[in-house]
């Protein structure tokens, strides 16, 4: 999409609904996202120019059916061998007035996505679909944003339409049996998508910040669709919270800042001070979940104004409130941190070593980060520098890789030892 940003943001936030009120009229999901796309893409060269309509949604909806129209015109052209050709209707006429079927404040943007979500995708297809159909972004933007060719995201998006239409999935809101569970499958690809931004897990770049503003934009729409739901608040707070340190993440050259380094007047008060009162909020009245458990313990970090004011008990107990809730080695990675900053660092290094045996940390840079910060606390710098090292070679993010490079350095040269120098 092309366009100025105020353009930009608008139509990423009709995408969805006009997508839903498409699919909802006429069923075929896929033939219906790529007829958004191309009224999409014809708003954005033509509103800079002519000025936004008075009914945006409406015209894109309007312009998005004639597509569609054309393209079964088409394809029924073809299957009966016709001759006639059809000429497609400009899309600067006048402009329509709103959607008549339904109030024009009727959102489907809930029920579209679940069905981005549907347990027949795999978790990439279910990201990407997201993105495409409810974030409203071009193949090419999210091909960009998770470095693979133009082509092999477009195939991974055609994929999943493919079995979004086998499935026979219709554009319903899933039966209350099923919506808890495809509402985490949502808040998993939210997580995701925002966790690939705020740190990308390849390429040149730590951060990309419009995946986290992509991201943070649909939890709280998600949000305002579900304000009763703790963890769809959990989620956005925490989202908010981590955000806010972006800003001090990042020194000269790229160079990753770890929180316990970072500048703390840069981070972004407004953003603490939101995810703050979201979470002490959810957490009276819904039962905790692990989303609103990870955004109380950023609320904690937050609340400190300096790294040596931070409340590790208190962040220790969460961390082990999380574990019984959500149980993964990432969580573990985390609670040995804390154990160590409470407890001292043998601790910590007592919490990992189950990790070695497990297969989804084999080889995983992050394991030996934290057992390096940890051996580096405890004094054992030799051990420190190798295990850092096995993480920068570990990492296929590069700010990550000279991260731990200038650690491994660090602890070399405080050892002292010629041999290191």
């Amino acid at each position: 999409m092309t366009g100025t940003p105020a353009v930009e943001d608008l139509l990423r936030t009709l995408a969805p609904r006009v997508l839903g009120t498409l699919v909802r009229r006429h069923g075929a999901f896929d033939a219906c996202e790529d007829a958004v796309q191309e009224a999409l893409l014809a708003a954005a060269v033509q509103w800079p120019e002519d000025g936004v309509p008075e009914h945006p949604r409406g015209w894109l909806l309007t312009v998005a059916t004639r597509r569609l129209t054309d393209r079964w015109r088409s394809e029924r052209a073809r299957r009966d061998r016709e001759a006639a050709v059809f000429t497609r209707e400009r899309a600067d006429e006048p402009d329509p007035g709103p959607d008549e079927d339904r109030p024009a404040d009727h959102d489907d943007t809930l029920t579209l996505l679940f069905l981005c979500c549907h347990p027949a995708l795999t978790p990439s297809s279910q990201v990407a679909l997201t993105l495409r159909a409810v974030g409203g972004l071009g193949t090419a933007q999210i091909a960009r944003a998770f470095l693979v060719p133009e082509t092999t995201m477009a195939q991974r998006v055609s994929r999943a339409k493919q079995k979004i239409r086998a499935s026979g999935a219709r554009f319903v809101l899933p039966p209350p049996q099923e919506r808890d569970e495809r509402l985490r499958a949502v808040l998993q690809v939210l997580y995701l998508i925002f966790n690939e931004g705020y740190t990308a897990s390849s390429g040149p770049d730590l951060q990309r910040a419009d995946l986290t503003a992509e991201a943070i934009r649909l939890a709280r729409a998600l949000h305002r669709l579900l304000p009763d739901d703790g963890e769809v608040a959990g989620l956005l707070a925490l989202m908010l919270l981590t955000d806010a340190r972006r800003a001090a993440r990042v020194g000269d050259g790229g160079l990753l800042i770890p929180l316990t380094e970072q500048d703390r007047t840069r981070w972004n008060r407004d953003a603490v001070a939101e995810g703050a009162a979201l979470i002490t909020a959810a957490l009276t009245w819904s039962p905790p979940g692990p989303y609103q458990v990870q955004a109380a313990i950023a609320a904690v970090h937050a609340e400190a104004a300096r790294p040596e004011d931070t409340d590790w008990p208190q962040i220790l107990a969460l961390y082990r409130l999380l574990s019984h809730l959500a149980p993964n080695p990432m969580v573990t990675l985390n609670e040995a941190v804390a154990l160590a900053m409470a407890d001292g660092p043998s601790a910590g290094l007592d919490l990992l070593r189950p990790l070695d045996d497990d297969a989804r940390m084999s080889g995983h840079h992050r394991l030996f980060a934290v057992r390096a910060h940890l051996l580096e606390m405890s004094g054992d710098v030799e051990a420190a520098m190798a295990e850092y090292q096995r993480a920068a070679r570990a990492t296929t993010s590069l700010p990550e890789r000279r991260y731990l490079e200038s650690r491994a350095r660090g602890v070399r040269g405080a050892t002292g030892d010629a041999r290191f120098q």
